[in-house]
């Protein structure tokens, strides 16, 4: 095919064409391709024809530009992926979670929550209340014996819980579980909902270490990339100099 000045060859589409492929989805493919290459160039030629010296300059220092960042962001990813050091200790994160607490504030409410939702067809419901109900780890660890036949459950209220998510698994409002309560039932046609809270803490609470660790490790992270980043520019500039490959006059 050939448009204008332009030709397009059969190594061309070779290059686009799957493995394998039968007689007639290649000829459907094959026109569709030249068809598609045609308008394109057709389109490039009215584009350039019809856009001034400026605009054309423009675009090519646009396109430099686009080039040079890209290849330097990648040059600067390989860097970090070759030199950054990812290990992070748990003094480090603390240190850093006490240096910023105060930025650290709740955009949510969190809950220390165990629930427990039994089927309305569960006939041994009084016994796996009282289980619930009681803080003796052995009672705890019947409970869990049992949990193929709850239809949801969580019973470590030691990690925090976002309450949306707890509002989407409970028939509970907001009010009655932002309350700390060392016990609440309710019964509905899906069956019977346990629910003990430990603990609550609302918006603008400053958020616990242990919720926002990943957030934290990521920072830091962050943080050493950029650093990183200033020590390769600073060592580029000095060899660059000592080599008298940069000069300022």
């Amino acid at each position: 095919a050939i448009v204008n000045t332009e030709k397009l060859f059969r190594e061309d589409l070779r290059k686009f064409l799957p493995k394998n492929i039968n007689k007639e989805d290649s000829t459907i493919l094959v026109k569709g391709y030249i068809n598609d290459w045609a308008i394109k160039q057709l389109l490039l030629k009215n584009a350039e024809s019809s856009s001034s010296l400026d605009e054309i300059t423009n675009i090519e220092a646009l396109v430099r530009d686009y080039k040079e960042s890209l290849l330097i962001n990648n040059y600067k990813e390989r860097l970090i992926k070759q030199q950054l050091d990812t290990a992070i200790v748990e003094q480090e994160i603390a240190k850093f979670y006490e240096e910023n607490k105060e930025n650290f504030k709740l955009n949510e409410e969190l809950l220390k929550i165990k629930y427990l939702h039994l089927d309305n067809k569960i006939i041994n419901k009084k016994e796996l209340t009282k289980l619930f109900k009681s803080d003796d780890i052995e009672d705890l660890e019947a409970l869990e014996k049992q949990q193929l036949s709850f239809k949801n459950y969580q019973f470590n209220d030691s990690v925090w819980t976002p309450l949306d998510k707890v509002l989407l698994k409970l028939p509970f409002s907001k009010g009655n579980l932002l309350n700390k309560t060392k016990f609440l039932e309710k019964q509905d046609s899906l069956g019977l909902y346990l629910v003990t809270i430990k603990d609550v803490l609302v918006r603008n609470d400053t958020a616990p270490l242990s919720y926002i660790k990943p957030t934290i490790k990521q920072m830091i992270l962050h943080k050493r990339k950029i650093e990183l980043i200033r020590d390769i520019e600073k060592i580029l500039v000095r060899d660059a100099t000592k080599n008298n490959n940069f000069k300022v006059y």
